[in-house]
């Protein structure tokens, strides 16, 4: 069978990687040079950049088995650490290297600023959680989920947890998906909580690797090819690219953004104007990162939490020197931020001073991505992995229990890529 695979960030290349290993014939488009969509690398001077600070964590099992079976080295190119949630007065959660869920048991027992009732309330809510199965109301918010705790518990675990893991703030997020990833994260298998820190850029890291095994083994990748139109035929599909020959194929995975999925599907059928419908009903968060340098600076942790308000909104800052950047470059992360670039950039450089005492910071480059993830709100409807007969899409922002992140985005390749085999 041949399967055209559209976009190649992370969806886009477990599907297409996943859609060869299945014996079908692959040809996979990019609309630019640099694979890896929302999580690639800029060239910013001599730095190598992301174009935002993204993590992965232990559970994120079908992530590190695809980079394993890619060549890649896991100990090479991450940093694994547990699970710290820790602020520059040293205050917050550690969790210790024993095994799931002791780890978290004994993390909350031993976290820094708590009072013993902080901690025997997040005990409390953690076991009815855990004899709930970790479900709630579709309709419940994450704050309404955790109304019970302590604010001090709200601002320094659930408030960080939650920006973090759905780029949404806790009264805006979903309970449910919350949940879903606590306990896949925390109470699930030992090492799910750990961090792991990028050491290499993001693109290095699955996309480019990727690429060289799809093409050492046959498929053809076509870079800076933007597929202009996509049509049903009588035996399958037909794809155009600009100054090209259209190309017949039997299947067709969308990989791209979703907007741009919509586009491409619009006009193909109206039976699809549901899923278009599903696409367009999305709303966006951005998030905001500030590279920097701190000449001679090495913070505490690879990764702090930061207090964050209206005035200083940086949530977590980076310590990239440890992570296998140069030493002292660091990157403040903004999540569903608010505001210019100017101007954020600005708050950053006063909350550098005011927080961590840097007040030799000089912002390198501050990048907004103005559509980072789909706002994971209760009751959210999103789009369909099946669109029509050998039409697909995947993605962070296709239906599933995950919030938008990679190891979402990689589970929605691998599944849609299996689905056109059966």
């Amino acid at each position: 069978m041949k399967v055209a695979v559209i976009g190649a960030g992370w969806a886009g290349c477990a599907a297409a990687v996943e859609a060869l290993r299945l014996g079908h014939e692959v040809t996979l488009y990019e609309s630019t040079r640099i694979a890896g969509g929302r999580a690639r690398r800029l060239a910013q001077g001599d730095h190598h950049l992301d174009n935002g600070q993204h993590i992965l964590i232990g559970a994120y099992s079908e992530c590190l088995k695809l980079m394993a079976d890619l060549g890649v080295d896991l100990n090479t190119g991450l940093k694994r650490l547990p699970l710290a949630l820790q602020f520059p007065d040293g205050s917050g959660l550690k969790l210790a290297h024993w095994p799931a869920p002791l780890d978290a048991l004994a993390g909350i027992a031993c976290a820094g600023g708590w009072s013993w009732g902080d901690k025997f309330a997040l005990l409390k809510i953690c076991i009815a959680w855990r004899l709930s199965r970790f479900s709630c109301a579709p309709e419940t918010s994450v704050a309404q989920l955790c109304k019970a705790l302590p604010k001090n518990v709200l601002n320094t675990l659930i408030e960080p947890l939650c920006i973090s893991a759905l780029n949404t703030p806790m009264e805006r997020a979903s309970g449910q998906v919350f949940l879903r990833v606590l306990h896949d994260a925390l109470f699930s298998s030992s090492g799910g909580s750990n961090l792991l820190l990028p050491l290499k850029d993001l693109s290095a890291l699955l996309p480019e690797p990727a690429l060289a095994w799809l093409t050492q083994h046959g498929a053809s990748v076509q870079m800076a090819s933007r597929v202009q139109q996509i049509s049903q035929t009588k035996n399958g599909w037909q794809v155009q690219t600009e100054g090209s020959a259209p190309m017949d194929v039997d299947a067709i995975i969308l990989a791209c953004p979703a907007l741009e999925a919509a586009r491409l599907v619009d006009g193909c059928d109206p039976s699809h104007s549901l899923w278009i419908e599903h696409v367009k009903n999305l709303s966006y968060e951005p998030i905001t990162t500030v590279y920097g340098m701190a000449s001679g600076t090495r913070l505490t942790e690879p990764m702090l939490a930061l207090p964050s308000s209206s005035q200083y909104p940086a949530q977590f800052v980076f310590d990239r020197g440890q992570l296998g950047g140069p030493a002292g470059l660091l990157a403040f992360v903004i999540s569903a931020s608010n505001g210019d670039s100017k101007t954020l950039t600005q708050q950053v450089l006063a909350q550098a001073v005011q927080q961590l005492g840097l007040t030799t910071f000089e912002p390198i480059k501050t990048i907004i991505e103005k559509r980072a993830t789909f706002a994971c709100t209760p009751d959210l409807i999103r789009p369909a992995m099946q669109i029509g007969p050998g039409l697909l899409a995947c993605g962070d922002y296709i239906a599933g229990p995950y919030p938008a992140t990679l190891e979402g985005a990689v589970r929605s390749g691998l599944a849609a890529a299996r689905a056109i085999s059966r």
